[in-house]
């Protein structure tokens, strides 16, 4: 995973906003405690908010805790309410992950006007209603998703790949046809296979600093070596070592910018046993020390 500290955050999770353009961003939170977190974004009553629950469970809250809404694993909420700003207050319980694309109703409109009747809330009559609606993610937005979690390319195009995925999440949002992800992916039409594929990731991050071999792994959740490899990579857009590797650099990081843990303490807490193998994946990763970087913290 390659993003961006945010020190106001550390003590609270994770929490990064990239811009794609104006009126149109993503934001994305991660919660790798055993405790509740809090996130708190400010959203004006232009806005469409999309809000894709990929892991744990979050509560959204409004006009200052009189209403709860929670929202699931898997789980996705659109909310746009025209008449008054609608701030985003997210607690996020442990172990969870959110995606938030934020989109002004103008951008929004120029994106589907032509389709404006077939888009509920962008009907004539409705244009000036508050509109909610929530339903469940598709395994094809499942895996832009995790694309955008797991983000791990050069920095210098990111707002492009983000930009590209933000527009093919929407798209499979408002087109979803029975059969659109067996078309897609035909590994994902297979409900079980999806099930097996997020077991073997849990598995793994359970298990980080003793992590099974993939025989291990394959029989563990039930799917042959080869689907496990096609499968991982396909929801997750990595190995399963490639991914394990960049989740336990995330960790370290997270470790470190908290100010409660020495180099060699983190390099144990996610798995290395020698500071030296730590001190040269965190620089693989990241290219630099780590302590280098917490020095760059200040």
């Amino acid at each position: 995973m390659n993003v961006e500290i945010d020190s106001k955050n550390v003590a609270e999770g994770l929490q990064t906003e990239t811009n794609i353009e104006h009126g149109f961003s993503i934001l994305t939170f991660t919660n790798t405690t055993k405790s509740n977190r809090q996130f708190v974004h400010k959203v004006d009553s232009s806005v469409i908010q999309f809000h894709f629950c990929l892991k744990g469970q979050t509560i959204f809250t409004f006009n200052n805790g009189a209403y709860h809404l929670p929202m699931a694993e898997d789980h996705s909420l659109l909310l746009y309410n025209p008449q008054q700003d609608l701030p985003m207050n997210l607690q996020l319980q442990p172990d969870s992950w959110v995606v938030s694309v934020l989109v002004s109703i103008k951008k929004f409109h120029s994106l589907f006007s032509r389709e404006a009747n077939y888009i509920t809330f962008l009907s004539e009559e409705n244009k000036e209603r508050k509109y909610y609606t929530d339903g469940l993610l598709t395994p094809s937005m499942a895996i832009v998703l995790n694309q955008l979690m797991n983000y791990n390319l050069h920095p210098s195009i990111k707002e492009l790949y983000f930009k590209g995925k933000a527009y093919e999440l929407l798209s499979l949002y408002f087109n979803r046809p029975a059969d659109a992800d067996v078309a897609q992916c035909p590994f994902l039409a297979d409900e079980d296979n999806v099930t097996k594929i997020k077991r073997a990731k849990e598995i793994i991050i359970a298990r980080m600093t003793e992590p099974p071999t993939l025989k291990e792994l394959s029989s563990e959740i039930g799917l042959s070596l080869n689907k496990l490899k096609e499968g991982f990579k396909q929801i997750y857009g990595d190995s399963v070592y490639s991914f394990l590797f960049d989740y336990k650099m995330e960790v370290a990081r997270q470790l470190l910018a908290s100010g409660g843990y020495n180099v060699n303490e983190v390099g144990l807490k996610v798995g290395y046993s020698t500071a030296s193998h730590f001190i040269a994946g965190f620089k693989k990763k990241f290219g630099t020390t780590p302590k280098k970087y917490l020095m760059s913290l200040g």
